[in-house]
């Protein structure tokens, strides 16, 4: 293993110009949001620059700056904006009182090895905050909408009372109409109903696929691989619309079951995706040890295979629920007044009356999701676990 680099305190020539950089990103930010971001940059420029300079040159000890600078902003954003801005200031306090000190004290090259150039150490860390801004850029219209459902006003924006953290200006009241209103409860019942039946035979259709694509016998293999998982790649306006005719064509459309075999044609990728690669580290010679001892292919599929490739099963099976419960383009095509799900329901309050309970019914989705999401984690390092591939 590589000897780590030894730190040491840098010089304000270095520390500097980095704070600057920061202190005017940051600014500029803030100076957009108040329409001054010329102002905001040069201020945020020169304000980290100084303190750069204080806590280099003048005072270096690092425990009491980094309690100043958390109460300086906090109280900075208190006297400026309010109660939130003060839990904005004590944030920003934090993180330059860290962010200086790490970069002051040389500790950023503390877990680097030390042959690195200075414009390695650059990158390196230049692509961690280019991943980390676009983490931000994706998870920030997620992270906004749920505040927003608790807004006592029939607003999409929020409030200057939710800005300054005032109890009135929130409420469950969002909550209330999408659990009590009819059109909404109707909406999540339906898809209560096709979301589970879908992935149902998304799984039996998807896992039986995957096994034999995974036979080494099996011919046009790609092929074959490739138009089961088309769902996943053709646009799905373009799938929609054949459905449509296909389904109109043999009567189901807008029925109940041309819905459900809809979402499970786009769920079916899924489990394919994740059965074939449960099964690529699969031991064969389990199935061929079962075989020899007697078993018919029904009591092997069972007994031997299926305990092994399940965290797989599981986790194809909930993709495909997330997108059963979360698809609206083939239901706009192929519902009904009587079977509309939750994501019509939310489109066609976007579209027709902009309800904010669409934001409660959001918040209620994505807090699903994640929870799906996770047991999908939990399942794959239980996966990897029982293959080998990682300590216990």
């Amino acid at each position: 293993m590589a000897a780590l680099t030894p730190i040491e305190p840098k010089p304000f020539s270095f520390v500097g110009p980095v704070m600057a950089g920061v202190g005017g990103f940051m600014g500029l930010l803030v100076g957009i949001a108040n329409d001054m971001p010329l102002i905001g940059l040069l201020v945020g420029a020169a304000l980290l620059t100084g303190l750069a300079w204080v806590f280099t040159h003048l005072w270096r000890q690092e425990k009491p700056a980094k309690w100043i600078l958390i109460a300086g902003f906090g109280l900075a954003g208190l006297l400026l904006g309010g109660v939130s801005a003060a839990i904005m200031g004590l944030a920003f306090g934090w993180f330059v009182g860290w962010f200086l000190f790490w970069i002051a004290e040389g500790r950023y090259r503390a877990k680097l090895v030390p042959y690195l150039t200075p414009g390695q150490v650059l990158w390196h860390y230049t692509f961690r905050v280019i991943c980390g801004a676009i983490f931000v850029f994706l998870i920030t219209p997620i992270i906004v909408v749920m505040p927003l459902s608790f807004n006592a006003e029939d607003f999409f924006t929020f409030t200057p009372g939710m800005l300054q953290l005032d109890p009135d200006a929130y409420s469950l009241k969002h909550y209330r109409d999408f659990l009590t209103n009819s059109e909404w409860t109707g909406a999540v019942w339906n898809s209560v109903k096709i979301a589970p039946v879908a992935t149902l035979i998304s799984v039996s259709l998807g896992t039986l696929a995957a096994i034999g694509l995974s036979q080494s016998h099996v011919p046009g293999k790609r092929v074959i691989m490739a138009v089961l998982i088309s769902p996943m790649i053709v646009p799905l306006i373009i799938s929609a619309t054949g459905m449509y005719f296909f389904y109109s064509s043999i009567g189901i459309q807008g029925t109940y079951w041309g819905i459900v075999l809809a979402h499970a044609v786009l769920g079916i990728p899924f489990v394919i995706i994740t059965v074939t690669a449960t099964l690529v580290s699969f031991d064969h010679s389990l199935t061929r040890a079962a075989a020899n001892m007697g078993a018919d292919p029904v009591t092997t599929f069972f007994r031997v295979q299926m305990p092994l490739i399940l965290p797989g099963v599981i986790s194809g099976g909930l993709f495909a629920f997330i997108t059963s419960f979360d698809e609206v383009v083939v239901v706009i095509f192929l519902g009904s007044a009587e079977w509309q799900t939750l994501p019509w329901q939310m489109f066609t309050g976007l579209r027709e009356q902009i309800s904010p309970t669409i934001l409660a019914a959001a918040t209620i989705l994505v807090a699903i999701s994640i929870a799906l999401l996770a047991t999908v984690e939990v399942l794959r390092r239980r996966s990897e676990r029982m293959r080998g591939m990682s300590p216990s």
